[in-house]
C-alpha cells in the first residue's frame, strides 16, 4: 500500500484528483469505479476543474459506482444516481450510457445484484476503484460482518451508518435501511484501488484498517491483501500513524 500524506481535505482532493486523471489519460477507455459521500466531492471538483480547462476528455471512460440505496427511485435527491450525476457526469463530456449505477428500485434483490456483477464482467472489470472509509471500517456499504462479501449484494445497514447518513435526510426515519453494494471480493477485483480519508474522526479507524489484522469485522481491512492500493490521507487522518 502507497500512503501519501498531505496537509488537508483540499490537498487529498487535488492528489486524488491527480490519480485520477493520470488513469484517464493513460488509458482513454478505463473503467473507473465510483463513490459517493462528502469525501470524494471535492476530487470531483477539481476533475471538473481539469476537464474545464481542457486536460480530460471523459468522452471514452465508462463508470460503475460502488453502491446505491435499495428503495430510492434516481430522481430522488439522496440517490447516489442523482448525487453522480449532479457531481460530475452532467459537468463533463462523459456518455451517461457508459455509467453504471446498481437500480435501488428493482425489487428483487437477488436478480439486481447479480445484473450488476454481470455489467462490471462486460466492462473488463474495473481499472481503478475510488474509496471512501466509513467510520466503523466500511467500504461501499459492506458493514462489520463475520465474512467478506464475496459479490454484489444487499445489505442492511447499521445503525453507525443510519446515523452518520441522517444529516442528508428530513429525518432519520427516512434514511433507506438497506442498500445494494459491490461486494468486498468485487472490490478487490479492481485493478488498482484508490483510498481518500480525511479527518481527526477516521484517525482510529484508518489506523486499523492500514496496520490492524485482517478481519470483516474491520471490512476495508481486508486491503491490505490487494496489489495495488493508493491510499491518500490528511494529517489529521493519519495523526496515530
Amino acid at each position: 500500500m502507497r500512503i501519501y500524506k498531505v496537509k488537508d481535505y483540499d490537498a487529498m482532493s487535488r492528489k486524488g484528483a491527480a490519480i485520477i486523471a493520470a488513469q484517464i489519460i493513460s488509458k482513454p477507455d478505463c473503467v473507473l469505479g465510483l463513490a459517493t459521500g462528502s469525501t470524494p466531492i471535492g476530487t470531483y471538483k477539481n476533475l471538473i476543474a481539469a476537464y474545464n480547462a481542457g486536460d480530460l476528455d471523459f468522452s471514452q471512460v465508462k463508470s460503475a459506482n460502488l453502491d446505491e440505496y435499495r428503495g430510492l427511485p434516481r430522481d430522488n435527491d439522496q440517490s447516489y444516481y442523482y448525487f453522480m450525476y449532479n457531481n460530475l457526469f452532467k459537468h463533463v463530456n462523459i456518455d451517461m450510457n457508459n455509467t453504471n449505477i446498481p437500480d435501488g428500485m428493482n425489487p428483487d434483490a437477488d436478480a439486481e445484484c447479480a445484473r450488476y456483477e454481470e455489467v462490471i464482467k462486460s466492462l473488463g472489470g474495473v481499472d481503478l476503484q475510488l474509496l471512501g472509509l466509513g467510520h466503523d471500517g466500511h467500504i461501499g456499504f459492506n458493514e462489520p460482518n463475520d465474512q467478506f462479501d464475496k459479490f454484489t449484494h444487499c445489505v442492511n445497514l447499521t445503525e453507525m451508518t443510519i446515523e452518520a447518513n441522517k444529516r442528508f435526510f428530513a429525518s432519520i426515519d427516512d434514511v433507506p435501511r438497506q442498500a445494494y453494494t459491490m461486494g468486498c471480493g468485487t472490490i478487490m477485483r479492481a485493478r488498482k484501488i484508490l483510498m481518500l480519508v480525511s479527518g481527526a474522526d477516521k484517525a482510529d479507524i484508518l489506523y486499523q484498517v492500514v496496520n490492524g489484522p485482517v478481519t470483516p469485522q474491520v471490512p476495508a481491512s481486508i486491503l491490505q491483501f490487494h496489489p495495488d492500493v493508493t491510499l491518500v490521507a490528511d494529517e489529521a487522518a493519519l495523526s496515530k500513524f
